[in-house]
């Protein structure tokens, strides 16, 4: 349902309105004389205008009388940031803020809360969907369920609430990666599903840890329960196959793809995970496998009216993405990616924008047993907002993991904001958190 038009507009009016109002306009006549000339059109309504601010500010709060001056432009400052002309100019210089319309914000700002609501998140046919890094419950994380416990109210709050596996729900094969082979059972999936998964990514370097009868048996279990697989299969086909998900009449389809390695490839005939052979891991860019990707980015936005692609790739242990994941994020956007979110760096990394689209290089670590790093216990819940096929507005949770449990905590201050630092520190465009 969209809001009246002008509804925002009043509302941020409202605090600064006296018992002085101005007389209403008289009602034009109507008159059905041939005579008459032509009855002129009514004004268009007024905007809807919110304040925004920088992408890497913290979302300002505002009272209603504060949200009018600025729209009214009485004021050249409000919670000590500088109010601008534009959006434009906000997206340059994280110490501004602008009135602007409800229908020109996207994700590349933050919008204000005006009396405690937020004019993006709290309309009531708004789409959250939630997307968390790279999941791992076996191993060292002796309780799955535990350490799924402390975020599990925010994971079912979205509508959608999709991740990165980084386990088998087989070990029917011998391991292949020694101890670093993560294999489960189908024990993992009632953990999974409480905790409000509803699709999870199996194009990593992980999901073929007991080889490829163990990958089928884990598509197979997980295509048997409430949670939707997607980025392997029995073959190309398969592991092309998004994974669509319908939320507030509009549909979501979900491509991953592994540049990883260890897993294999799926090809005609041969399961594995759908894969981009890329640097720094598996050799140069193969153009026909990036190709094939964006086939199937094409094939889902036939499908959905959203398409969100999850790849497995970059470096581990830093927070700078490879340049060839920039090069890359451009092919995804030109195929019709919505929105694109990366893992496998087991650190968070920075945040591009590529005509329009949010490209998110690493959120870090969700649930992993990985504790001989600060950064590796660390990480970011990505709660996005979508009106309809419009994304709208992004938001970035930071956590800490338990040494304990390895279970994911929100982090207070000031380790929030150093999480975020690290996030921002690599970011460009509108997401780096300084001018230039």
């Amino acid at each position: 349902m969209r809001w009246p038009t002008g509804l925002a507009l009043a509302l941020l009016l409202a605090a600064c309105s006296t018992d002085e109002r101005p007389a209403p306009e008289p009602t034009p006549s109507v008159s059905a004389s041939p005579t008459s000339g032509p009855q002129q059109a009514p004004a268009p309504p007024a905007p809807e205008l919110v304040v925004v601010g920088h992408a890497t500010r913290p979302q300002l709060d505002l009272t209603r009388a504060q949200a009018a001056a600025v729209a009214a432009g009485e004021v050249r400052r409000v919670a000590g940031r500088r109010v601008v002309g534009s959006m434009r100019a906000v997206e340059r210089d994280p110490g501004a803020v602008a009135a602007v319309s409800l229908d020109e914000v996207g994700p590349t700002v933050v919008v204000a809360r005006v009396g405690g609501v937020d004019p993006v998140r709290d309309r009531p046919d708004a789409v959250r969907l939630t997307v968390v890094g790279d999941v791992m419950l076996t191993r060292g994380v002796r309780d799955p369920a535990a350490a799924l416990a402390p975020l599990r109210r925010l994971l079912r709050s979205a509508d959608l609430t999709v991740g990165n596996l980084e386990s088998t729900l087989s070990v029917r094969g011998a391991p292949t990666q020694g101890g670093d082979s993560f294999g489960g059972t189908p024990a993992l999936l009632g953990p999974l599903a409480d905790a409000g998964f509803d699709a999870l990514s199996l194009a990593n370097n992980h999901a073929g840890d007991h080889g490829t009868g163990a990958l089928l048996d884990t598509v197979a279990e997980l295509r048997a329960s409430p949670v939707v697989p997607f980025g392997a299969g029995r073959d190309d086909r398969a592991a092309a196959r998004p994974a669509v998900l319908r939320a507030g009449g509009t549909t979501y389809a979900f491509v991953g793809f592994n540049a990883i390695g260890e897993t294999p490839r799926a090809e005609r005939g041969t399961p594995g995970a759908l894969s981009v052979r890329m640097p720094p891991r598996t050799g140069p860019l193969v153009r026909s496998d990036l190709r094939r990707v964006q086939r199937a980015i094409r094939a889902a936005g036939r499908r959905a009216d959203v398409v969100v692609v999850l790849p497995h790739w970059g470096t581990q242990y830093t927070h700078a993405p490879e340049p060839v994941q920039r090069r890359v994020s451009r092919a995804l956007v030109a195929a019709g990616a919505d929105l694109v979110v990366g893992g496998h760096p087991h650190w968070v990394q920075g945040l591009d924008v590529v005509a329009g689209v949010p490209v998110v290089h690493s959120l870090g670590n969700f649930v992993f047993d990985m504790d001989f790093m600060e950064q590796t216990m660390e990480g970011v819940v990505l709660e996005t907002t979508w009106w309809g096929e419009d994304l709208k507005a992004l938001r970035f949770v930071p956590y800490r993991m338990d040494p304990a449990t390895f279970a994911p905590r929100r982090a207070r201050a000031p380790v929030a904001a150093g999480i975020l630092a690290d996030l921002w520190g690599s970011s460009t465009g509108p997401f780096a958190p300084s001018d230039g």
